[in-house]
């Protein structure tokens, strides 16, 4: 019975498995995995495990992609065969949790069950519940060098800018509490479309493609920064 209810609790997990962001094949649902051909997560599109969330190095710790769902994984985690019948039944290369879901087989580290940390959200999952996404450009505090990254205010925890290296990432670098700052603008410098969040002697300068995503930033920011939890309210209200 254990076994019957570990199978179904992991058949609901991977119902939303592989967003597959920037594409559009459908996701691979619970019954097809093993059965069809999984679209792969491209490799630009994480930097760590998106099972064990390490980073990935050239030496060390080498991407690697699960044939039941086509995450990106390390291999240590894609240490495991199941027979895949979009394959012939020949055994594959997968991850640890579709191990367990094709084969029933249980393992000795079930990372399954912990609390997740406030960064432990993933990005796909994340984003495509957001009150805004995209990528833009963090600079350093001299404004010399700056930091691509995926930068996500979610809907779920509307008061907190989550900032991952890559869109496909599953856990995030760093956030940042919104509540308090104030949202400036800066003239646009060198075909760049610049604005701060500020709060006291704490400043983030960010840097977006374009002048209309730069505004959209500026008034989902400015909406979480004064605490305004539901955007699409407000401005209903406003029009009344």
């Amino acid at each position: 019975q254990d076994a019957i209810d570990r199978r179904e609790k992991r058949s609901e997990t991977f119902k939303t498995a592989v967003h597959g962001l920037e594409t559009d094949t459908p996701a691979l649902q619970t019954e097809e995995l093993g059965r069809r051909a999984p679209q792969w997560v491209r490799d630009n599109l994480v930097t760590m495990c998106m099972r064990c969330k390490e980073p990935f190095n050239a030496i060390t710790r080498r991407r690697h992609h699960c044939r039941a769902c086509g995450y990106v994984v390390c291999a240590r985690c894609s240490d495991y065969k199941a027979e895949l019948q979009y394959d012939g039944n020949r055994p594959n290369r997968v991850c640890q949790e579709c191990f367990i879901f094709l084969t029933g087989h249980t393992v000795l580290e079930d990372r399954e069950g912990k609390h997740k940390g406030i960064l432990e959200k993933g990005a796909a999952e994340v984003s495509s519940r957001s009150l805004l996404c995209s990528s833009l450009q963090l600079l350093d505090k001299n404004s010399k060098g700056s930091t691509r990254g995926w930068f996500v205010i979610p809907q779920d925890d509307p008061l907190v800018l989550y900032i991952y290296a890559a869109p496909q990432d599953v856990r995030a670098h760093t956030s940042i509490p919104l509540l308090g700052y104030q949202v400036r603008d800066m003239p646009q410098s060198e075909s760049r479309h610049l604005f701060q969040l500020v709060q006291s002697r704490q400043v983030f300068t960010f840097v977006a493609d374009t002048e209309e995503l730069k505004q959209r930033w500026m008034k989902a920011m400015a909406h979480s920064a004064a605490g305004i939890t539901h955007p699409e309210e407000e401005e209903e209200e406003e029009e009344d």
